[in-house]
């Protein structure tokens, strides 16, 4: 009893704050705004509403289009994102050839996909943007893709189209002319910045037209700042031994394929234009892990991104029709149309999701190993996934008991009723027919030795779609 008092007392006790009454937490809106304190400042257990995005509407044909246009290879983004080092070299390579009037040459090279040619683009802009702010000549740009040439020799042509004065005509050779050019000093001022995309076109059986055009920029009144870029990395040191003897070969830039964070930083940089989340950000995780494990190149990443939305809008037509056909039965059957409602709130639309993502994936890296062990019945995929889950670690091999017990283990997680032994063994002698498994000999089957023969990475591709085996894996 004096404890019960003294209680009373502390909450009747003047002194005390009056307790205020509990209020419900509301959800946050994207149209709601923070309530300020007392102090003026915006109250913590507000959530941001900049944070919180809006559901997308794939329905919405102008909302698709959009999304997909964003991840169009044609689309040029606002800025290349993860390439800034590499920009930065070939920035500073031309603004000190413009500045001091110098010619040059650099060669960038580096695995398809990999930003070399948007490179290019942002830094021709900051060039030029950068010697109008420093009051210097404009330099002459000229971008030539190789592979539209006619013939290798007519990039000489269209070099001296940018130099040659109107009227002027010369039986000589274009290479003639811009040499006889280069060697003399001439009233052409400007700088000449030519960027030749896919360099290797121009491999010859002499490689005289490759040869020629770097020497470009070593006569004394040379005005060419030359780029080229290709695939090969060691192009420069096979086709043109002779400019090493020369004491000009030009200064390489390696782009180096893209890492899973960088593919994913690029396209969530592409996504963040829209003020809807477009894609679950576990579906995006997937498609650069993918992407970076395989090639690292970032074309691959957007038609992989955009074939993921087309795996849900086919979703959406699918279940129209469903919906449809479901709703005829119900009105000939004279049943209550108030199911129908229910009916649209069990499927949502809303984002690309993992399994969208993993059929595309599917879809664009196809090979034999994911066919077979999609194609396997139910039960054999799960012989398949609890061996992948005892063989994770140091585990090279084991017996076949202690492979039953794990996929014992796997199915009652799963709430369904395991195989017994003999029939788990004779799924694994089918799984080792298919080249999936390694089994070995013993006379009892307890006892014989089991080892993978697959990459787990190969399992977990194959079956990332399957909604059944998302928690094991």
């Amino acid at each position: 009893m004096p404890v019960i008092a003294a209680k009373r007392t502390l909450r009747s006790h003047p002194s005390s704050p009056p307790r205020k009454s509990p209020r419900r937490c509301t959800a946050a809106t994207p149209n709601s705004t923070p309530t300020k304190n007392r102090l003026g400042g915006a109250d913590e257990n507000q959530a941001d509403p900049a944070a919180v995005k809006p559901k997308w509407n794939p329905k919405d044909g102008e909302q698709l289009k959009r999304a997909k246009m964003a991840l169009h290879l044609s689309t040029a983004p606002s800025s290349v994102v993860c390439r800034e080092e590499e920009q930065n070299m070939v920035l500073e390579f031309c603004k000190g050839c413009v500045e001091h009037q110098k010619a040059g040459s650099l060669y960038i090279c580096g695995c398809p996909g990999t930003g070399k040619s948007l490179s290019m683009e942002k830094v021709k802009d900051k060039l030029l943007n950068w010697a109008k702010e420093e009051g210097l000549p404009l330099p002459d740009v000229l971008s030539v893709n190789c592979t539209t040439l006619t013939n290798t020799s007519d990039i000489f042509t269209k070099i001296l189209g940018l130099n040659q004065t109107q009227g002027k005509k010369v039986s000589a050779l274009p290479l003639q002319q811009l040499q006889n050019m280069y060697s003399q000093k001439s009233s052409v001022k400007n700088m000449t910045l030519i960027v030749a995309d896919e360099l290797d076109y121009l491999i010859t059986k002499d490689r005289a037209v490759l040869h020629d055009l770097f020497m470009l920029t070593t006569f004394p009144f040379s005005r060419c700042i030359l780029i080229g870029v290709a695939n090969a990395i060691d192009l420069a040191d096979r086709f043109l031994p002779r400019l090493t003897s020369l004491n000009c070969k030009p200064i390489v830039v390696n782009f180096r394929a893209y890492s899973k964070d960088q593919i994913l930083k690029i396209l969530e940089e592409r996504l963040n234009e829209f003020p809807y989340s477009v894609f679950q950000q576990q579906a995006l995780e997937l498609c650069a892990r993918k992407v970076a494990a395989t090639s690292g190149d970032m074309r691959n990443a957007l038609c992989i991104c955009g074939s993921a939305i087309e795996m849900l809008e086919a979703e959406i037509r699918e279940s129209a029709c469903n919906l449809n056909t479901s709703l005829e039965e119900i009105s000939s059957s004279r049943q209550n149309f108030a199911t129908a409602p229910d009916f649209m709130k069990k499927r949502e639309f809303d984002t690309v999701k993992t399994d969208h993502m993993a059929r595309a994936l599917s879809k664009t890296y196809r090979s034999p190993v994911v066919d077979t062990i999609q194609s396997l019945p139910h039960h054999q995929q799960i012989v398949l996934c609890s061996s992948m889950k005892h063989f994770r670690g140091a585990k090279k091999d084991a017996i076949l008991g202690e492979l039953y017990k794990s996929y014992v283990g796997v199915c009652k997680s799963c709430l369904i009723p395991p195989a017994g032994i003999l029939e788990f063994s004779n799924m694994c002698r089918v799984l080792n027919d298919q080249g999936l498994i390694k089994l070995g000999q013993s006379r009892e089957d307890k006892l014989r030795r089991v080892s993978p023969k697959i990459d787990e990475g190969d399992i977990t591709f194959a079956l990332q779609g399957i909604r059944f085996f998302q928690n094991c894996l």
